[in-house]
């Protein structure tokens, strides 16, 4: 794998921890999960009317986007567990921005998921 295949494969899965945290900063809204007990009409509008929702869905779009490219230039088994890097990066960041806890196991289940993902990657 080439040094741009690598970088390819980081912006998809960054762009996904992306997603993954704006759309849980967009669902923790309280207009939003008050919105679902007046009506689903409402709270699909409430939905698709918040900015953080909005921004997680377009970074979903162009992790794919991007994870097509890199599809077309690397072996499917090779690219994919790198996706596992996601996990770190949606734990981390879920950690700093949406304080939420930091166990023990979440952090011994990430350096197995990072230890598979150098295993498997390598040539």
């Amino acid at each position: 794998m080439n040094i741009l295949s690598v970088s390819l494969i980081l912006i998809s899965v960054s762009l996904s921890v992306l997603a993954q945290i704006l759309l849980k900063q967009g669902m923790s809204n309280s207009e939003i999960q008050s919105s679902f007990g007046i009506s689903l009409t409402s709270g699909v509008l409430a939905i698709f009317t918040n900015l953080f929702i909005i921004g997680g869905l377009l970074a979903y779009v162009s992790s794919a986007a991007v994870w097509l490219g890199v599809l077309a230039k690397v072996d499917v088994s090779k690219a994919y567990p790198f996706v596992g890097l996601g996990f770190i990066g949606t734990m981390l960041f879920a950690y700093w921005f949406l304080h939420e806890p930091l166990t023990p196991n979440k952090v011994i289940g990430t350096v197995l998921i990072v230890s598979g993902v150098l295993l498997i990657s390598k040539n």
